[in-house]
């Protein structure tokens, strides 16, 4: 009997530890987000290019929480996926103003455009 007992209790215990380590895995991926942010990129050659090919990854990887960043020049969009336990989609789009690039309806800080590379500049 005693050994039913306790194989029991380490059955609920196994048990109880799986749904845990479950719930805290689903939690963790809930705050994982992927934000797609409309931009207006002037240059033709985004990826090539020092100013901006390269600028995205850099600056905005700094930023504590932001997971990948993507840059499609012909779509003109930029996607950043991050833990919404680190950062948050204003603070994402303020970064990318004040690298010179437009976000959603966030203009581009007029710093960050003086920054910029004169074929990356509008015309």
């Amino acid at each position: 009997m005693k050994t039913t007992t306790k194989l029991t209790f380490l059955q609920l215990t196994m048990i109880l530890l799986m749904s845990i380590s479950f719930s805290a895995f689903s939690q963790k991926k809930d705050n994982i987000k992927t934000a797609v942010i409309k931009t207006v990129i002037h240059c033709d050659h985004c990826k090539q290019c020092e100013t901006c090919g390269d600028k995205f990854n850099k600056d905005l990887y700094n930023e504590d929480g932001i997971k990948r960043v993507d840059v499609d020049a012909k779509a003109m969009t930029i996607t950043v996926v991050y833990d919404t336990r680190k950062t948050d989609l204003d603070k994402i789009k303020v970064m990318i103003s004040k690298l010179g690039y437009d976000a959603d309806d966030l203009k581009a800080d007029p710093a960050g455009v003086a920054k910029l590379d004169g074929c990356c500049k509008k015309s």
